[in-house]
């Protein structure tokens, strides 16, 4: 199939885009790198009457140090700069481990960083990692600027707090505190597909090797990248046993999600790669901690 007839801009200022996404509201859609909105238009899910194309917006594609350790993104930044950015193996190495598992090499020639956040995607790696690595947004209209946190921007599937008018333009991920570790797990049917289930798990530890701080958050298990506040619980305050991980990874899979079945994997299921990939997460996570 092909999309209805659209109207095309090509903007090379935000400024400009943004005078366009204001001017035509709901009419409009920011082109990114194209690899779900195209798809979407062809299969007429999505009809925007206005495509705003942000590629040739040099401004919005960096990756730059932040000041006390962290690191910014652009939102046009393509994922194979960040999959193969020093400087995101050195200060963000979740978002580094998750690239490769973001579909093929050919769509993240083309996929941008923002674009995925954006399309928040519930089965999507960098939505529910953002959650896990406490990333900020930064969202920008005419008429000025907000920062919005990963957990509060992401409202249900394919659904975010950015208005018509506005244009996600640069995330931050802070600093890791010292003693911290990470993991990315995931099952999916075939290599390149999206994941059935995938867990993204932070574990920074005290002197005496205790949960100081823990967040895991799931992806295709809900409308959105759900967050494992009991099972976090769990480990607070405490050092990660083995038996300890399993109970939470146990917590996590009984009260922290509510999955469904579709014709790829059942909810049983579900809560079972659940229990396994979280444990697995968490044990990798707590090893990379104590290093």
């Amino acid at each position: 199939m092909k999309p209805p007839p659209f109207e095309y801009y090509n903007p090379t200022t935000v400024d400009e885009a943004l005078s366009l996404l204001a001017e035509h509201g709901y009419d409009a859609k920011p082109l990114a790198g194209g690899q779900s909105l195209i798809p979407i238009m062809n299969f007429r899910l999505a009809q925007p009457a206005i495509l705003v194309d942000l590629n040739n917006i040099s401004e919005l594609s960096y990756i730059q140090p932040d000041k006390g350790g962290g690191v910014r993104l652009g939102a046009m930044t393509r994922h194979h700069q960040v999959e193969h950015d020093p400087l995101i193996a050195e200060r963000a190495p979740l978002i580094f481990e998750a690239m490769p598992k973001i579909a093929t090499s050919q769509i993240r020639s083309r996929g941008t960083f923002g674009g995925s956040i954006a399309h928040a995607d519930p089965s999507a790696e960098l939505v529910a990692v953002s959650v896990a690595l406490d990333g900020r947004f930064r969202l920008r209209s005419q008429s000025g600027e907000r920062e919005a946190s990963a957990s509060e921007f992401f409202l249900g599937i394919f659904t975010t707090l950015l208005e018509p008018e506005e244009l996600l333009v640069e995330v931050t991920f802070p600093a890791m505190p010292p003693r911290t570790g990470w993991a990315l797990m995931e099952v999916a049917r075939r290599p390149h597909d999206f994941a059935l289930v995938g867990v993204a798990a932070v574990i920074s530890l005290d002197d005496q090797e205790r949960c100081q701080d823990t967040r895991i958050v799931f992806l295709s298990v809900g409308d959105g990248p759900v967050t494992a506040h009991h099972a976090a619980e769990i480990l607070k305050g405490q050092v990660p046993t083995p038996e300890l991980m399993r109970a939470a990874a146990e917590t996590a899979a009984a009260e922290d999600i509510d999955p469904s079945s579709d014709i790829h994997a059942s909810a049983a299921y579900r809560r079972h790669l659940v229990k396994v990939l979280t444990r697995q997460a968490l044990e990798l996570a707590f090893e990379r901690a104590k290093l």
